[in-house]
């Protein structure tokens, strides 16, 4: 994703204006996390959307890194969770 964020920085001339590209980049996410939000309660992807605009968050501002980093350490324990020997033997 770096990739084609940096080609998108480029081709609209924002390399030269990081201030701009701070704002757009922010209030794209934002909107994106918003809308995710909203997902949540009406129907919608809600759990595709708000890892997508934390994503392009991540790409620009330090704390949604962490956040971001932090999430993936979530899912992977969550994956490597073993199963219970009761929850095994109800099945």
């Amino acid at each position: 994703m770096n990739r084609w964020l940096q080609k998108w920085i480029v081709r609209f001339g924002l390399e030269s204006r990081p201030r701009l590209r701070r704002f757009l980049i922010g209030t794209i996410g934002f909107s994106i996390v918003l809308i995710g939000l909203v997902m949540i309660v009406l129907p919608g992807p809600a759990f595709i959307i708000l890892p997508l605009g934390l994503a392009i968050l991540a790409s620009e501002f330090a704390w949604a890194r962490r956040v971001w980093r932090r999430g993936q350490i979530l899912v992977l324990r969550v994956r490597r969770k073993p199963v219970s020997r009761a929850a095994a033997e109800t099945r």
